[in-house]
């Protein structure tokens, strides 16, 4: 992740006032400035700025000018227009050519701040969900040619088009979180954010500040206000990923904001509106945790408009052989390493086993016999490496 922020700005003394907010605040970022458009697009090519603050009035080259050709240079990295009397329709207008926001001068402290933070986050997110999207498409292929898993692919293909909710089930280490991969991959938001949450990684006490965001002070640790993974999701997707685990509490806050689009961020009264796609998973029996009292049905209805069940490695082995393959592959690329062949008597033996990790237990026990095995993989090898008995 790269750390510099760069000041846009031809006035010397707003400049030094801007340098010296954000130096404050962000102590592990390098501010830079630049005082016209034409110094700051050479800037712009010759270093990487996770963040650039820009006047629109400069002579030279103006703020809207220097903000088409940066994104021509760098796409990721964050606008904010600084926009004085008289050009606020113009900055609306950097909006739409791809600014994160814009601020008024004289800059309002806080706001200021609000902004870079969160443009800082979205940047980050971006680049995050880049780097997914290149592993999803060159790494992360659903692999087989079972019914079971051709049933998977064609739910996928009829309903990541759309925006409606989607409910997948199946035990741990199926696939889950590659299907929604693939949903938002191949559907309308996929120029967006995915943005993807462990219900079960994440403390219950502070699972409502994760997905909804807090203002400063709403408790002891709130040092400032930070946004939460709805926010963050705005336009794109969000996957919950073990939502059965979720506290009440927060399922009912979730519901609301599937309800209503709209979430509100802890310690604070405004409402926030949010278009986000939700994508749930569990490897739970969501209708037993209702029964027990541990999950709510009406938040249940709201994410089950489809169902996608992600079958189990056992019932699906005659795709072992594929993923064997595919794996092989895709982990000798990795070590830079040739990819090794398995023996019919080893690929047999691998088919005979129960598969109770499914795919993640079958890809770890195929590296291991990378590692380990002979040139070509034998029987005697799984026997010796990758024994279940």
């Amino acid at each position: 992740m790269n750390s510099n922020i760069l000041v846009v700005e031809d006035e010397a003394a707003i400049s030094r006032v801007l340098v010296k907010i954000l130096s404050d605040a962000f102590e592990t970022y390098e501010i830079e400035a630049a005082f016209d458009g034409q110094s700051a697009i050479e800037m712009i090519q010759s270093k990487d700025y996770a963040l650039v603050l820009c006047d629109i009035k400069m002579p030279k080259m103006d703020g809207v000018e220097v903000l088409i050709k940066a994104k021509e240079i760098a796409p990721f990295t964050s606008f904010i227009m600084i926009s004085g009397h008289g050009d606020l329709e113009t900055a609306v207008e950097t909006m739409r050519l791809g600014a994160f926001d814009y601020i008024s001068k004289p800059p309002d402290l806080n706001r200021l701040l609000t902004a870079a933070r969160n443009a800082l986050e979205k940047k980050d997110l971006l680049v995050e969900n880049t780097l997914l999207k290149q592993k999803v498409s060159n790494g992360y292929e659903m692999i087989g040619k079972s019914e079971a898993i051709s049933h998977v692919q064609q739910m996928i293909d009829k309903v990541a088009p759309t925006d409606a909710r989607v409910l997948i089930t199946g035990p741990n280490g199926s696939g889950k979180e590659l299907v929604a991969h693939w949903i938002h991959q191949k559907g309308p938001r996929l120029t967006a954010a995915f943005v993807e949450v462990n219900c079960a990684a994440i403390p219950s006490e502070l699972i409502e500040s994760e997905l909804f965001g807090h203002v400063k002070g709403a408790f002891t640790s709130a040092v400032k206000d930070r946004s939460g993974k709805f926010e963050m999701a705005h336009g794109g997707t969000l996957f919950l990923d073990e939502i059965g685990d979720m506290s009440l509490s927060a399922q009912a806050k979730v519901l609301r904001a599937l309800q209503e689009q709209k979430i509100t961020r802890v310690g604070s009264d405004k409402d926030i509106k949010v278009d986000v796609r939700v994508l749930a998973a569990t490897n739970k029996n969501l209708k037993e945790e209702i029964k027990e009292g541990r999950f709510r049905e009406d938040l249940y209805h709201r994410l089950a408009v489809i169902i996608i069940d992600v079958p189990a490695l056992n019932e699906r082995k005659e795709d072992i052989p594929l993923l064997i393959n595919h794996f092989s592959n895709q982990i000798a690329n990795a070590q830079g390493a040739q990819p090794k062949v398995f023996s019919q008597e080893a690929i047999s033996a691998l088919q005979s086993y129960d598969w109770t990790g499914n795919i993640r237990e079958l890809r770890n026990v195929v590296e291991r016999l990378l590692i380990l095995g002979a040139t070509e993989i034998s029987s005697e090898d799984v026997r010796l490496f990758a024994s279940k008995n």
